[in-house]
């Protein structure tokens, strides 16, 4: 553990961090993170944290080392999509027992990667720690290291037990795993003056496939996406790129920083939501390529492509302007999304009421004042209490979150659209942010909540007498039939 405790302080020690270099070398030292109590990890671990970054990586066997619950809590949890392999969406693990637990598991680990070379020959095996076999003390970067040894492929552990910390936190551990083990252990078969990487971008719901046109037509490649879509291959060849965007906010700023150091790849911190910020990516990303010795007229041809895509977006969301113009949002979600959605919706005329900045960073927060303004309304942690009572007192026509808290809105009857990791449709890009205004629209306009807000038909005042009670002692309302007593002895 002596290890892994070490990489956790320099991932705490993040350069590129604005809000870790703000605080004195006290503060820096306790790190950026709670640690998590029993039974608090419905947020996520820092085991999840892993798991769901390096997931999409779709040729790669992810295999997980203990109990069962692990694999099935976290199995799946991300609508990554694949245009090609589907091993990642086959669930591994050992599923460790009581005699492992007392004898140690690291035999039925080696046998396990085994088993999965002979059956599905993958380009690498992913093997990911937990709780359970961190505190008996299974060293699976040895198990690693000579599994690599005996079967000639990448066998990758990622340390990241879930008790370490929170799921912000093992996005940090996976990108490091990255580092050590993957990045820079292949080289691509030819490069081009417009290869970039694309860090921190999931391909939820296939929103990455709305942005690939759009620059395949520009002609720049993407060399590898960190990690949608991605195969190991493109991963252990990325440090061969010219440029980098990092689009999840600082959840894999350590992969971005130090390829930046190490290859000298320079990066931006963009967003794909929202029709202004998809411009501004587009245009960042060609500034740096140039920077980097692409031809100068890859600007003017950008600035062509955006100036087509401008006009037809905005002529595409023209008609749903003027319906939604006013409406307001509650938007609970959290990093990129805290403020590049808003600027999205905000571009449409919606009002945001409030967003929640529970896992967004600093800068994060400072972006929704730059957009916002003076009528910021940020939450910490706001409870379901508060949730309902701004839904059921109207201050909200629509909220927008993950799956968690959707019943919230259904309990206060009113529209629900999910924004977060588990949403099945695509929201990146021009063409996403249509999606977006679409699918709200459509919420809003849903028949089913004027008839869910009705009351039911037992509440509402019947014009009929006061029940007396009948000498059987039935409940008797004149002109109703008559108790099932009466008709039995009527029989």
């Amino acid at each position: 553990m002596s290890t892994l405790s070490t990489t956790i302080q320099d991932v705490f020690n993040e350069p590129a961090c604005g809000k870790n270099q703000a605080k004195g070398e006290k503060e820096r030292k306790k790190g950026c993170t709670k640690q998590l109590q029993p039974g608090a990890a419905a947020g996520g671990c820092a085991f999840d944290g892993a798991k769901i970054a390096l997931q999409p990586i779709t040729d790669v066997a992810h295999l997980v080392h203990g109990p069962i619950a692990c694999e099935g809590n976290s199995w799946d949890n991300r609508g990554a999509k694949s245009s090609g392999s589907l091993l990642y969406r086959t669930s591994f693990t050992t599923d460790i027992n009581e005699t492992d637990v007392v004898f140690g598991g690291e035999k039925r680990l080696f046998k396990s990667v085994k088993e999965i070379i002979d059956k599905y020959n993958p380009p690498a095996v992913f093997v990911y720690q937990t709780c359970v076999t961190a505190l008996i003390g299974d060293d699976i970067e040895a198990v690693c290291k000579a599994a690599t040894q005996k079967f000639g492929l990448p066998i990758v552990p990622i340390n990241s037990p879930g008790f370490v910390g929170n799921k912000n936190l093992g996005n940090k551990l996976a990108g490091e795993a990255l580092l050590e083990y993957v990045i820079g252990t292949q080289e691509p078969e030819y490069t081009t003056p417009y290869d970039i990487n694309i860090i921190g971008e999931y391909n939820l719901g296939g929103e990455l496939w709305q942005i690939k046109p759009l620059l395949d037509e520009l002609g720049i490649r993407i060399l590898a996406c960190i990690s949608g879509d991605a195969r190991y291959r493109e991963v252990a060849y990325s440090h061969r790129a010219k440029a980098a965007m990092m689009v999840c906010s600082k959840a894999m700023i350590n992969i971005s920083r130090k390829m930046e150091e190490r290859y000298g790849i320079p990066f931006f911190e963009g967003s794909f939501y929202g029709i202004a910020d998809m411009s501004d990516s587009l245009r960042n990303i060609a500034q740096l390529l140039v920077q980097r010795g692409a031809p100068d007229e890859l600007l003017a041809r950008t600035e062509a492509v955006i100036t087509r895509e401008e006009t037809r977006a905005w002529a595409r969301l023209e008609p749903y302007k003027q319906r939604l113009q006013g409406k307001r949002v509650l938007l609970i979600t959290g990093g990129v999304k805290s403020w590049s959605v808003v600027a999205a919706l905000q571009e449409v005329g919606i009002e945001i009421v409030g967003t929640s900045v529970k896992k967004s960073t600093k800068e994060d927060k400072e972006r929704i004042k730059e957009i916002m303004g003076d009528d910021a309304h940020m939450f910490d942690d706001m409870t379901p209490r508060e949730m309902y009572k701004m839904l059921k007192d109207a201050k909200a026509d629509i909220m927008l979150s993950g799956g968690r808290s959707q019943f919230i809105a259904l309990k206060a009857k009113m529209p629900w659209l999910d924004i977060n990791q588990e949403r099945h449709h695509a929201y990146a890009g021009y063409d996403g942010m249509i999606a977006l205004v679409e699918e709200i629209d459509k919420a809003l306009s849903s028949p089913i909540w004027e008839q869910v807000r009705k009351p039911a038909p037992w509440d509402t005042d019947l014009d009929v007498a006061d029940p007396v009670r009948s000498d059987t002692g039935c409940a008797v309302v004149p002109g109703a039939h008559a108790p099932i007593q009466q008709v039995k002895e009527a029989s």
